[in-house]
């Protein structure tokens, strides 16, 4: 079983970016857990989203304390809370930032820095980094194909919506796969 933690602040749409990693893993084969974890229920408070992937039935049901990869929508967080917790090593974190890492990442993960937040400027308008940063995950990780993801994000979004959230996570795709 692989796991999946993504770190953001409530109205980011954490646990929306679980749920289509959740129907993009699904499309492609694979057992699938996808669910939030809140504390402080409001705009702006440190929120978590969790994702479960197999070959076979999941019947684990608590938090992910050990995921194989993190999520991190906003870089402030990791002054505040600590997102490197429990990542196993070999593990993937990828973060959503303009700046050079400045903290320390756990021996035996692999950081992905990306600017989510421009991508999501320029193609959606609005900057709204989840569906971007999925196209990241998609490419650094294997676990869901491109196509999967965006048939996820066409079923979650319509017309204009679903074309700029599709254009923003390709972006976000080609940019990890390009400094692979």
């Amino acid at each position: 079983m692989r796991e999946l933690r993504i770190h953001g602040r409530g109205g980011q749409g954490s646990v929306t970016a679980a749920e289509l990693i959740a129907i993009a893993a699904f499309e492609g084969g694979i057992y699938v857990q996808a669910f939030p974890a809140f504390g402080v229920e409001r705009r702006g408070a440190p929120v978590q989203a969790f994702v479960r992937f197999d070959d076979k039935k999941i019947r684990k049901r608590s938090q992910v304390y050990e995921p194989d990869y993190i999520i991190v929508q906003d870089s402030t967080l990791i002054k505040d809370v600590n997102v490197f917790l429990g990542v196993k090593k070999g593990g993937i974190v990828i973060v959503n930032t303009e700046k050079a890492p400045d903290y320390k990442v756990p021996d035996g993960v692999k950081l992905i820095t990306i600017d989510a937040t421009s991508i999501a400027l320029k193609a959606l308008g609005l900057p709204i980094t989840n569906t971007t940063l999925l196209g990241a995950f998609a490419a650094a990780t294997g676990e869901i194909q491109f196509s999967a993801l965006e048939n996820a994000l066409r079923h979650r979004f319509s017309g204009d919506m679903a074309t700029k959230n599709i254009e923003a996570a390709k972006q976000a795709f080609a940019a990890v796969k390009g400094a692979k």
